[in-house]
């Protein structure tokens, strides 16, 4: 065992986990570390707590001494539904909340026997609860790890003494065979690529990597000389520029899935804008709806506006992002954000796994933000059908990749 002193025993074929109060996360872990394999298990849990099989996973003393960290198959009972999810124990946190993936957040049954299933098969991590697929990573930041069972620490005197049940506990590491692919959503970690479940959900790369296809300036049809940086799979504005040179896509959009990675550097500003068109009574200004990217913390910006709509996250000027803390990544950090507008023009904002704005444009509450916005002077501001995506300039060091667009039209 690791870590903490839950009770582990075994009973009636079973392992048993019981939780007990001052203890941190316990694990019992196999000797043996697995790499590629096919594990299924069945297991049962108390109601108000909370487990999981780590997988892939490492103890080290020269990291947060000695407590185990790695890919984790979430258990949870919670109303959240997160059941199968993935989890980054004591590393990243959250990679596949069942946001992604909300019809599965009803496969786990509670107080009844369920059985769950992991392929880790190089560096695609799938999970299944009762058979229904859940989590669909990519991933290789841990190749090799052992498998452990999780007894989670505990807040509350009513949560000492709950128990969590695993039997048919098996594993297969030859002869591998990976479950067809399924229209399940895709978190692909591994920058600028598509796996072929990605393309069967007809996801395609907005940017390639390596060259500027697909990308023009607003005001020509080339790409900037300047201002922007190419380099090792980064989009990067150019901080040392004078001037300001935003990008837009060749392409235009209406209704669209939208996912890109950013990373900011300290007092950074930045943006995705979406629906741009030419400002009617400045033309050589573009406007559009704006995914906002910011440094909250050291740039103005933040403390402008109203009720924090200029943070990260928000819809510019109109609506602030409810973030959640565990989806907040330090600078310097790569970050997944995501854009959907579904044809009825409903529109999210997500930030690392999480959603963070959700409003209709041409409702009569967005129609009042705007009045009162820094665009309320612009003539049917952000209600064009559709229009190019636009990386914007702000003189900051802002690196973009994995920039992957899903077309719902």
């Amino acid at each position: 065992m690791i870590n903490g002193n839950a009770s582990y025993t075994v009973e009636n074929g079973m392992i048993v986990g019981t939780t007990v109060k001052d203890s941190p996360n316990s694990f019992l872990a196999t000797e043996e570390t697995f790499g590629d394999f096919i594990l299924e298990a069945e297991f049962k849990m108390d109601d108000e707590t909370n487990s999981g099989i780590q997988f892939r996973s490492e103890s080290k003393k020269d990291y947060l001494d000695g407590r185990v960290f790695g890919y984790q198959l979430d258990i949870d009972p919670t109303p959240r539904k997160w059941c199968g999810g993935i989890y980054d124990e004591s590393r990243r946190q959250w990679l596949y909340p069942l946001e992604y993936n909300v019809s599965a957040k009803n496969a786990f049954k509670n107080s009844a026997w369920n059985t769950c299933r992991i392929e880790a098969i190089g560096n695609s991590l799938r999970t299944w609860i009762n058979g229904v697929p859940c989590a669909n990573v990519v991933d290789d930041m841990t190749l090799r790890g052992f498998i452990a069972l999780q007894v989670h620490s505990i807040r509350e005197p009513k949560e000492e003494n709950k128990h969590v049940w695993f039997k048919n506990i098996r594993i297969k590491t030859e002869n591998l065979s990976p479950s067809p692919d399924d229209n399940s959503f895709v978190i692909n970690f591994i920058p600028n690529t598509l796996t072929t479940q990605e393309q069967k959900n007809n996801v395609k790369l907005l940017w390639d990597g390596k060259t500027t296809q697909g990308w023009r300036s607003p005001s020509s049809d080339n790409f900037p000389d300047k201002n922007w940086i190419l380099k090792d799979g980064t989009l990067t504005v150019d901080s040392k520029s004078e001037t300001n040179s935003d990008i837009v896509t060749i392409n235009e959009y209406a209704a669209f899935d939208l996912q890109f990675e950013f990373k900011l550097t300290e007092g950074a500003n930045s943006g995705v804008k979406y629906f741009v068109a030419a400002n009617e009574d400045d033309k050589k200004s573009i406007v559009g709806l704006e995914y906002q990217i910011l440094d909250d913390e050291k740039h103005p910006d933040a403390k402008m506006g109203v009720v924090g709509n200029r943070t990260l996250a928000s819809l510019y000027d109109l609506i602030p992002s409810q973030k959640n803390p565990r989806g907040l990544k330090k600078i310097g950090e790569w970050n997944q954000g995501r854009i959907i507008v579904y044809p009825d023009n409903k529109i999210e904002h997500w930030l690392n796994g999480y959603k963070v704005v959700e409003y209709q444009r041409g409702t009569p509450i967005y129609n009042a933000l705007v009045a009162r916005s820094k665009y309320g002077t612009i003539k049917n501001f952000g209600m064009i059908s559709r229009g190019p995506i636009l990386l914007q300039d702000h003189s900051d060091e802002v690196s973009f990749r994995s920039i992957k667009i899903k077309s719902l039209e």
